[in-house]
């Protein structure tokens, strides 16, 4: 692209356009453009500083471009000319948090494609490429600026502000599909750049590479703030309501507000991700701000702001209206991320019939089928789906339990104090997603059982310890600890789908939710089991779906 002072002229859009309106305006560019032109020409003194300007196309930004000054002497300047400018196109992030309906965006040919995980913010995050239906991440070998524009371009983000290395957003897990990869700047997708095939051998998840894109200007963060907290990352949330000359700052109700909610405020705060989502506030200070504005608000949890959640709207519904119990946050720059070993679930699962008197501390931390309660103890036995999980954590952040020493429960039958209401949670589905079973883990004992080379440990149970999971180690629960397996005594032969969700309340901000499920193809014969076909990542997805295999008759399965 080259233009100068004389040049075509494009639509103008203020740097600082609120891109939520970008779809209308759209529909009248056309009309708008002659008419902008000749107010331009006619009724504004402009003070041009570039001509000349000639780009390729693929800088990450107009400094690199071939540019053309005017001397501080020079009298007249773009004679007969008028300024430069342009119209930019919403990406799909932008586009589809209008409202309006998601634009066309063009995709790479096959099944290439491309996503960023773990950023903080939109526009960040660790690479992640798609081949042959898995995901996985990019060698950070001679990555550049020019490679991370390619990415940032065709998500629908500008040009790349940084290309990072070092798995500086985490590091992922499984394939690394892609290395040395050398762009020019112009190609449509990160697989049209030349690149290397690698092997275990030539790179590691310690090198993951990732992006941060330049974003547009939204104007989000000026619709909300948090006051009364004792630094800038916490404190009650207030949010700006009304209509321009009306406008006014109100407060949140905090009844259902949690995890998800703080997460979409410490995003649109810009202050990164959510230790925790409070539903109580007493011991800030409000100030004179004591009105509350919204109420019911739900998130998925990546929305751009508060606004596009669901919520009441303008009728206000709290079931507590004192000041005290509405919204706060407290924000981090990082946050853990957990995933589970999804093949060491698949190598040591099997049943084993247990007899009831063994059971006795099991049935009390409500860990076998409601069916139990009523069976003939201490006679009789309980068949369990018994398998090892080994929880990482990948994340910038230690995983820590949301509750603090003084409200850990002793659990005298086992010995041990529970940290989390439920950490994980186990469930045997039939193919169309009924539940037969299901299990649960409390983490009772939540330590570092293992970690990589270059990492200490720092969690450990005995003695009342602090519980939690360093970044870069692991937690192991063994197969035969009392309550890792599902109850599927009243399960009757058939296909059915093996499920494991970590932190399933959210009660602990992560970086990556999506990953935090594993789904399994699970065949029972009433006697043995078979475990395959497992993975992880996006389990709860159509695509993640379309991979499990289907067996004549298998819908029918039904609890005896």
């Amino acid at each position: 692209m080259s233009f100068s002072c004389d040049g075509p002229l494009w639509l103008l859009f203020s740097a600082k356009q609120d891109f939520g309106r970008v779809p209308d305006l759209f529909e009248h560019q056309k009309s708008l453009i002659l008419s902008f032109q000749r107010l331009l020409a006619q009724r504004q003194q402009h003070s041009f500083g570039l001509h000349g300007v000639a780009c390729v196309g693929t800088e990450a930004h107009l400094s690199l471009c071939s540019l053309e000054f005017y001397r501080a002497n020079d009298t007249t300047r773009c004679p007969g000319g008028a300024p430069a400018v342009v119209s930019c196109v919403p990406g799909p992030l932008y586009a589809a948090s209008s409202g309006q309906k998601k634009q066309q965006q063009a995709k790479p040919q096959g099944e290439a494609r491309v996503r960023l995980k773990g950023g903080a913010y939109p526009g960040e995050g660790r690479v992640e490429v798609l081949k042959a239906g898995t995901w996985g991440t990019v060698c950070d070998r001679k990555w550049d600026l020019q490679a991370a524009s390619v990415v940032c371009r065709e998500l629908g983000f500008g040009s790349a502000r940084e290309a990072l290395s070092g798995a500086r957003m985490g590091q992922g897990m499984g394939a690394i599909h892609l290395s040395e990869v050398r762009c020019s700047g112009h190609e449509p997708s990160l697989w049209k750049c030349p690149h290397k095939n690698i092997t275990a051998e030539d790179c590691s998840h310690v090198q993951d590479a990732g992006v941060r894109c330049n974003l547009p200007y939204t104007g989000l963060e000026t619709k909300i703030r948090i006051s009364g907290g004792r630094s800038r990352y916490e404190g009650r949330v207030e949010v700006q309501i009304g209509r321009p000359g009306s406008l006014r700052w109100g407060l949140i109700c905090g009844d259902d507000w949690g995890t998800l909610e703080a997460m979409v405020a410490c995003r649109q705060l810009g202050l990164g991700y959510a230790n925790h989502g409070l539903q109580e506030t007493w011991y800030w200070d409000s100030g004179n701000i004591t009105e509350v504005v919204m109420s019911g608000v739900r998130c998925i949890g990546t929305e751009l702001s508060l606004d596009q959640c669901a919520h009441h709207g303008a009728h206000i519904a709290c079931k507590r209206t004192e000041t005290r119990f509405t919204a706060g946050v407290i924000c981090s720059e990082t946050a853990s991320d957990l995933l589970l070993h999804s093949a060491l679930v698949q190598e040591t699962a099997y049943i084993e019939d247990r007899p009831l008197h063994m059971l006795y501390c099991a049935a009390e931390e409500n860990c076998l089928a409601r069916s139990a309660r009523s069976a003939n103890w201490p006679y009789g036995h309980r068949r369990l789906l018994r398998f090892s999980s080994q929880i990482h954590n990948l994340g910038r952040a230690d995983f820590r339990p949301k509750a603090g020493r003084h409200s850990w429960v002793w659990h005298e039958c086992h010995g041990h104090y529970h940290s989390m209401d439920i950490f994980t949670h186990y469930d045997i589905l039939t193919p169309n997603g009924t539940k037969v079973a299901e299990g649960h883990k409390a983490s009772f004992c939540l330590e570092d059982t293992e970690c990589q080379e270059d990492v200490s440990k720092r969690y450990e149970c005995a003695n009342f310890g602090e519980q939690g999971i360093t970044v870069g180690c692991w937690d192991l629960y063994r197969h035969d600890i009392d309550c890792q397996w599902i109850d599927i005594t009243d399960v009757k032969p058939g296909n059915y789908i093996l499920q494991v969700v970590i932190n399933p309340n959210f009660e602990v901000a992560e970086s990556d939710f999506t990953n935090n499920a594993m789904k399994c193809n699970c065949k029972y014969d009433g006697h043995r089991i078979w475990v395959h076909n497992c993975h992880i990542g996006d389990a709860f997805s159509e695509e993640a779906n379309k991979r499990f295999e289907r067996y004549p008759g298998q819908t029918s399965n039904q609890i005896v």
